[in-house]
């Protein structure tokens, strides 16, 4: 059931400057991987410069309840598709179908673009996230290690648009 009529999913708007906002909802997303993952998640390393300059790079979805930013979605374009990353939703607008919506403009977005797939990763010790990820489509291609570790810490997957 989408219990997300409410919410506006749309494309980051040129002259955004809630970035204070933005980090600190996709700290609180990331939170609860805290000593569940390993390595620490990458969201540890954003400030709100190097956010805004992530959001140079890529396109960056937001979900807006009543003007408050509920949720996020990054996508990077490659040559081949484009890399989704960053998808937070605030706890409080979990399960009413907001990240569904995110991935559902990325998609999209990546058609409109002329993209046959989108890609992620997820963490090997986020099982729910495997779960959901298939609901939505996408499947394991690759199981991979970050620099220095000696079994694989990620699962990326790939949804192919048709």
């Amino acid at each position: 059931m989408d219990r997300s009529i409410g919410v506006l999913v749309t494309q980051l708007a040129p002259g955004f400057e809630c970035w204070d906002e933005l980090l600190g909802l996709i700290m609180r997303a990331f939170a609860p991987m805290d000593g569940v993952i390993d390595p620490p998640s990458s969201a540890h390393l954003l400030s709100t410069e190097s956010l805004r300059d992530k959001a140079g790079q890529e396109t960056v979805f937001l979900a807006l309840q009543d003007g408050r930013i509920a949720g996020c979605v990054f996508a990077l374009e490659r040559s081949a598709d484009f890399y989704v990353g960053k998808l937070a939703v605030e706890a409080e607008f979990q399960g009413q179908g907001i990240g569904r919506r995110l991935m559902q403009a990325v998609e999209d977005f990546a058609r409109g673009r002329n993209k046959p797939a989108i890609e992620l990763q997820t963490r090997i010790e986020l099982t729910a996230n495997h779960a959901t990820f298939a609901r939505l489509g996408f499947h394991e291609i690759a199981r991979t290690a970050h620099q220095g570790y000696d079994r694989p810490t990620s699962i990326t997957m790939r949804k192919e648009l048709k």
